[in-house]
């Protein structure tokens, strides 16, 4: 089977800039890109029975790799009550009362929502469990922020899981209390979430086919044929596996099991996954998290946050030591490390243990460990992470939803630095982007229109010098993150002999104005040579 696309603008993604790497026309057979060049030269390399695919002036090019995400929590976040579009207490309230109602014969089951922001709400903190009592006092409630790292929960749920005025704070994480210092008020940080979570989550009834459609169409709609699972668990395995063997998964996944004790368990369970995977799944490496969230100031700074404890600079989620022994068990099992570094604190934990692991070991494999999010790094750590060929995976959609937050968290000089793309690049540090989905929605269009504009919600430009041209910000959602899976040879650029991943856009990127960029349509999506979703003209 053949087609040939014509008649529009082909970017592929194949020189240093567009105009390295002229088209006119790709041939696609059997699911891997035959030809690429003139239209009389591919036409050429055609059968006779090869479908002429008429662009009609839109564009097309690699489909785009997501770099770091959550797709079985993206899953799991599609059965909960949507936070995303409240600004107060009591459209919270409303929201969880109607998400209730609509399911009374699950009876007393936990109510799940997902996706507030404080920064946004008109009272301007998180909401107490009293707050969340107004919704039930029988009924376990909670609430997950849209990071991801806090929560908030009722009074029945800090009852489920055994949390009182006597509960110490775990290391890596707060348990908010009342003005007494004692009695939980429902607010929790990072690691002290992970009691409710498991409280709350073993009693929700989960429709697991519904489930596993959430997963993924949002994704191909938006034009990604690789998605990544980050910090799997081993549940989250098995349901990816059971989609890979049944033939459900119509993407390319690549896991990142959580660095916990149960590292081994996954590697003996899951050992068919390893190295090439099997089918549309495999484990790319080890997930391991070392800090918070900077616009829920749980970040760990070196420097403090403003406007706040004075002294405060967030905190660690592991110790030197327990941190350095996650690094070393990567290293020595030569796998690929990804770690989620907010602050520049968490940065410099990451980059110091990392050169100790590799010094002290000897290592001289090409691992490509992976700092995700790096919204504060520094630039003499960013000379540092090109020495070791780390990859920035960036998370610059924060530049648009939280720049004005961090402004007020960091002040001018630190806040318009977040997610540095241009400082990173001019170190010669391998750089991508990602959306953390489901932290925001995996618009990759919307991450190019943040990194060539810089614009924050209040139409604010934060950090100029930090802008990128867009053909760069091209790359950082194809090729560079393809090289982050060490799958550059096979995806993420329109050249002979890799597979078929594609996206038809209705307009260039490279050709509108750059703050258009964010408005421009996914037409279709193809993954190695079939059309998996086509927008419907009427949408």
């Amino acid at each position: 089977m053949e087609q040939l696309y014509y008649n529009g603008k082909i970017i592929t993604i194949s020189g240093r800039d567009f105009e390295d790497s002229p088209a006119e026309a790709v041939l696609v057979r059997d699911g891997i890109i035959a030809a690429v060049g003139s239209l009389d030269d591919v036409r050429a390399a055609s059968g006779e029975q090869a479908v002429m695919v008429n662009l009609e002036g839109r564009c097309l090019m690699p489909s785009f790799i997501d770099a770091h995400g959550h797709m079985v929590m993206n899953g799991q976040m599609s059965l909960c009550a949507d936070l995303t579009g409240c600004t107060s207490f009591a459209d919270i309230i409303r929201v969880l009362k109607d998400f209730s109602a609509a399911r009374q014969e699950e009876g007393d089951m936990p109510v799940i929502g997902y996706g507030y922001d404080h920064n946004f709400l008109k009272e301007r903190r998180h909401p107490d469990r009293e707050v969340l009592d107004e919704i039930s006092t029988e009924i376990p409630i909670m609430i997950l922020h849209v990071s991801g790292h806090l929560a908030c929960v009722n009074t029945p749920a800090l009852r489920m899981a055994g949390i009182d005025a006597d509960t110490p704070d775990p290391e890596g994480g707060r348990i908010g209390r009342y003005a007494d210092g004692r009695e939980p008020d429902g607010y929790l940080e990072e690691t002290a979430m992970q009691q409710i979570q498991k409280a709350v989550g073993a009693r929700m009834p989960f429709d697991i086919a519904k489930m596993m459609q959430g997963m993924q169409q949002i994704y191909i709609e938006n034009g990604i044929t690789t998605v990544q699972d980050g910090a799997s668990t081993v549940q989250d395995l098995m349901l990816l596996d059971r989609m890979a063997r049944q033939g459900q998964l119509l993407v390319d996944v690549v896991s990142y099991p959580l660095l916990t004790e149960e590292i081994r368990k996954i590697q003996e369970q899951f050992s068919h996954l390893t190295g090439g995977g099997d089918g549309h799944l495999k484990i790319g490496g080890y997930k391991l998290i070392l800090d918070g969230s900077p616009q829920g100031r749980s970040a760990w700074m070196s420097e403090p946050y403003l406007n706040g404890e004075e002294g405060y600079c967030g905190y660690p989620w592991l110790s030197d030591q327990e941190a350095e022994r996650w690094i070393t068990a990567a290293v020595e099992d030569k796998q690929q490390l990804l770690a989620h570094c907010n602050g520049d604190a968490a940065s410099e934990q990451f980059l110091t243990l990392y050169e100790k692991v590799i010094r002290e070991t000897g290592c001289e494999e090409d691992l490509r460990p992976v700092m995700i999010h790096c919204q504060t790094v520094r630039n003499d750590q960013l000379d540092r992470m090109a020495r070791l060929n780390m990859i920035a995976s960036i998370f610059v959609g924060h530049v648009w939803y939280w720049g004005d937050i961090h402004l007020q968290n960091f002040g001018s000089l630190r806040g318009s630095r977040i997610s540095p793309v241009k400082d990173a690049l001019d170190r010669g540090v391998t750089v991508n982007f990602h959306q953390d989905t489901p932290v925001t929605k995996p618009d990759m269009l919307h991450s190019v229109w943040c990194a060539v504009n810089r614009i924050s919600r209040s139409g604010a430009v934060i950090g100029a010098e930090q802008k990128i041209s867009v053909y760069d910000a091209l790359k950082a959602v194809t090729i560079q993150a393809a090289y982050e899976y060490f799958e550059e040879d096979t995806k993420g650029s329109i050249e002979a002999g890799k597979r078929a991943d594609l996206v038809i856009l209705d307009r260039s990127p490279l050709d509108v104005d750059p703050m258009e960029i964010k408005d421009i349509q996914v037409m279709m999506t193809i993954k190695d040579g079939a059309v998996i979703y086509r927008r419907q003209q009427a949408e």
